[in-house]
């Protein structure tokens, strides 16, 4: 499947420059496993009255079952930092589960341990494990052989 431009690929990893490639990384991340996938999903108001939204919303079909995505990308270091903890908190009023996924080089190493310490965040490289895990898909095929006893 053909990468959105701008996106360098790493072996089976993406890395995305932009917010927008971030989107269509994890996007593409879902539709390989078979998940349908929906962006900009309006739900309700913020507390201040802003209409809030969901990047992305990944559903298994056959089970009934959606997850909400929010992407966070940060090429630099900066302000933007500040906001997630509250992006965490404003998960909780979704009508449906949610998580962050982030990436990028400019999410300080303590950002990134909050993040993962949430239980609520992952990295882009690991999005593909967390909704297997999440939505009970097979494991990924590895190239090893089974051993034999």
């Amino acid at each position: 499947m053909a990468r959105p431009a701008g996106v360098r690929e790493q072996g089976n990893f993406f890395e995305p420059t932009t917010w927008q490639e971030m989107v269509s990384a994890c996007a593409e991340v879902a539709r390989d496993l078979g998940l349908e996938v929906e962006t900009e999903v309006y739900v309700g108001r913020r507390i201040w009255g802003a209409r809030r939204r969901i990047d992305l919303v990944v559903t298994d079909l056959g089970e009934r079952r959606s997850l909400g995505i929010e992407v966070k990308y940060q090429s630099s270091r900066g302000s933007a930092e500040e906001k997630i903890p509250s992006t965490i908190d404003d998960i909780a009023a979704w009508p449906i589960p949610g998580l962050v996924v982030f990436h990028g080089p400019g999410f300080s190493a303590h950002m990134r341990s909050f993040l993962s310490a949430s239980g609520k965040a992952v990295e882009l490289s690991d999005l593909e494990t967390w909704l297997r895990l999440y939505f009970v898909l097979p494991a990924r095929r590895t190239g090893f052989a089974p051993s034999e006893g």
